[in-house]
């Protein structure tokens, strides 16, 4: 349930047995409530988890806040490899294992973004003590789920870990993040129209476990955030507040369902294999939400050519990962309903304007993924998450049926 302190839409979910948050905090000043919280709980050892811009952005005042009160404080910076990166991977997950070892840590404090969340969430769930979430940006829809996608010789997989025992936002810190990592939120948040389409496919198409009101949360989430999309540009307070409220919400249910289904369909699969391939090639990242977001445009331009080919094609195909069912056949019986909800992602050209409304980039060109990159994840990114049955994952494998 969550508690006293909260402002926005994922207040109304606060009746739902969504996850074990104590306490969610989305609010002008927020991290000043930390320290008491603290102390509430009845913590006497904090590893505070920063990165070297984190550190100055919110964790510096953070780290001398929690000392003030008596509760001992060792900062942990991860350090970034070689090319200036911070990633969640084998060094950054031992880096910080080791300290909290050291430390005695009874809490981790993550202060940060998306990967800095993953590196301190799996360490937490490690060590087997709670983490709490402190935001720096509203950059994804991570903060509060319970996988870690973390890199493990260079491939990503997804881990389950832990949530937060509670996410303190401040408004004042987040409306000063940079313009781009903003538009990376708001992209992470996009991607929801096509992981909402692959989690529909996957139910109709093989049975699988579909919740209605982890759905519905998702797509208010989403609706909110296009409305506010000119405020959020902006960076004013109302809009970060929705935007931050709204990756927050998608946490929530991604928790309520117990997977990332409703958050991550092939729009991440894209996302995750152009993430392993800059790996591989020792380039620099890109922002993940970023990156989500102009792979839902892609997504979307391949899905509407699948939508428009109609169902005679999935006729003739007969494979199928169950072999007590023809995917073909029941693609092609439940067609009707597939196109109907493939009709509910907007067209790339809808997709570009929202991603340049709020500043982010609208092309793989502009995003910097080459075309010769970007046709062969088409081909392959099913791979990363051979357990989903994705509609790119069905496409791909019928066209190596034939």
């Amino acid at each position: 349930m969550m508690k006293n302190g909260y402002q926005g839409s994922v207040e109304q979910a606060g009746s739902q047995p969504v996850a074990e948050i104590d306490r969610i905090c989305i609010e002008t000043g927020a991290i000043a409530k930390l320290p008491l919280y603290l102390e509430e709980k009845g913590f006497e050892r904090a590893s505070l988890v920063v990165d070297r811009t984190t550190y100055e952005a919110a964790g510096r005042g953070l780290e001398a806040a929690v000392s003030r009160t008596g509760i001992r404080v060792q900062t942990t910076i991860i350090l970034p490899d070689l090319e200036g990166d911070v990633i969640a991977d084998e060094a950054s997950i031992i880096q910080l294992i080791l300290d909290l070892q050291n430390h005695g840590a009874e809490v981790v404090l993550a202060v940060g973004g998306g990967t800095l969340h993953d590196i301190c969430r799996y360490s937490a769930y490690t060590a087997g003590i709670p983490f709490i979430s402190i935001p720096t940006a509203p950059s994804v829809d991570g903060f509060n789920s319970k996988g870690a996608p973390i890199i493990v010789r260079g491939e990503k997989k997804t881990i389950l870990a832990i949530g937060p025992l509670a996410i303190f936002a401040d408004l004042d810190i987040l409306v000063q993040a940079p313009s781009r990592l903003v538009a990376a939120g708001f992209g992470d948040m996009l991607g929801k129209y096509t992981s909402l389409f692959d989690w529909k496919f996957e139910a109709v198409v093989t049975g699988g476990p579909y919740l209605e009101k982890s759905a519905e949360m998702t797509r208010a989430a989403l609706e909110s955030c296009v409305r506010a999309a000119e405020s959020i540009a902006a960076r004013q307070e109302d809009g970060i507040r929705t935007l931050m409220s709204a990756l927050v919400e998608s946490g929530l249910a991604m928790l309520l369902f117990g997977q990332s289904h409703p958050a991550s369909g092939a729009e991440h699969h894209l996302s995750h294999y152009w993430e392993m391939e800059y790996l591989r090639l020792g380039k620099r990242q890109l922002l993940h939400g970023a990156k989500v977001g102009v792979a839902c445009m892609e997504i979307s331009q391949l899905y509407r050519r699948i939508a428009h080919e109609g169902p005679a094609p999935w006729m003739l195909w007969d494979g199928f990962m169950n072999p007590e069912k023809d995917a073909g056949q029941t693609i092609a019986a439940h067609w009707e309903e597939i196109h109907r909800e493939l009709g509910r992602i907007p067209e790339p050209e809808q997709l570009a304007e929202l991603l340049a409304a709020a500043g982010g980039p609208v092309s793989i060109a502009e995003l910097g993924v080459s075309s010769e990159l970007l046709a062969r994840s088409l081909r392959e990114a099913h791979r990363v998450r051979p357990g989903r049955f994705t509609l790119l994952k069905a496409y791909n494998e019928r066209a190596t049926a034939h």
